[in-house]
């Protein structure tokens, strides 16, 4: 079964908290273990979710979850099993507090839409018709950022070389998760939220940031240092100057020459990382 319904994403809305700089933006880092895939059968059986600012932890709900029906579904995976969870609240209990970590904050997750299935399903049932269009995705980023085989929270984790005691429970996928952002965030350097937003893996999207970055350096003739993953490969630095943005082709191009030897490059704007002020030529 699919997350959710193959219908087009609303634009993203104006203003915060997505056009606020990185460090003043709230995001909730939010993970939900569930009893299978199914978000019209299956349940949540444990949330964890972190609203976060400027690094600091503004609020916090973290709870195992006692569902009405399939309690013990899919505990070979989390080991939440009927037993674990008599004694927890309905998800109707805490519902209301969850909902308010989400209000104006900017929702973080791995595979997000899958939990965001889950999690607009059973607010449905309690009461609370909330669509969550617009969220951050760890793996769209890692994607995007980093050239490795795997790209599960646990193989990024490992890849990265970051230290997290269990995965498949919600508190600690929700530490790895807020880590492997950090990290995606240390490589793509986002000017704003609305600018990860716009790391659409398959979608050969240029980041908007990126591209008036670009054509601000052809403007200026002045030498610019780029991170540039090409497919399939690592990241490579390169220190350019930009001639010419070709923002008519699909994605746009970048083209210029690279010093020191003033080889000739055409890039793909969609797959720059980065652009920072280079070196004097």
């Amino acid at each position: 079964m699919k997350p959710r319904a193959a219908a087009p994403t609303p634009p993203l809305p104006e203003g915060p908290p997505w056009s606020l700089p990185m460090g003043e933006a709230p995001f909730v880092f939010f993970d939900l273990e569930m009893t299978g895939l199914d978000p019209a059968r299956d349940r949540i059986v444990e949330v964890c979710a972190e609203r976060v600012r400027g690094g600091v932890v503004e609020a916090r709900l973290a709870s195992l979850v006692n569902p009405p029906e399939r309690a013990g579904g899919a505990a070979e995976i989390h080991g939440l099993d009927a037993a674990a969870l008599a004694g927890a609240p309905p998800f109707t209990a805490i519902a209301d507090e969850l909902l308010r970590l989400f209000e104006g904050a900017i929702p973080v997750a791995h595979a997000t839409a899958w939990d965001m299935a889950f999690l607009e399903a059973e607010l449905a049932r309690a009461g609370h018709e909330t669509a969550l269009p617009h969220y951050l995705d760890t793996l769209l980023l890692a994607r995007r950022a980093f050239a490795f085989p795997r790209y599960s929270l646990e193989a990024l984790c490992s890849e990265l070389h970051l230290s997290v005691e269990r995965f498949h429970r919600a508190e600690g996928d929700v530490l790895a998760l807020r880590q492997v952002f950090a990290r995606c965030v240390e490589v793509l350097a986002p000017v704003s939220p609305r600018d990860l937003w716009e790391v659409r893996i398959g979608e050969r999207r240029a980041r908007a940031a990126i591209v008036d970055a670009c054509e601000a350096a052809a403007k200026h003739a002045a030498p610019v240092q780029l991170v540039y993953r090409p497919s399939r490969k690592p990241p490579e630095p390169l220190v350019m100057v930009v001639q010419e943005v070709r923002s008519d082709l699909d994605p746009p191009r970048v083209l210029g020459y690279l010093l020191p030897g003033r080889g000739r490059r055409e890039l793909r704007a969609d797959r720059i990382l980065r652009v920072e002020p280079g070196p004097s030529a």
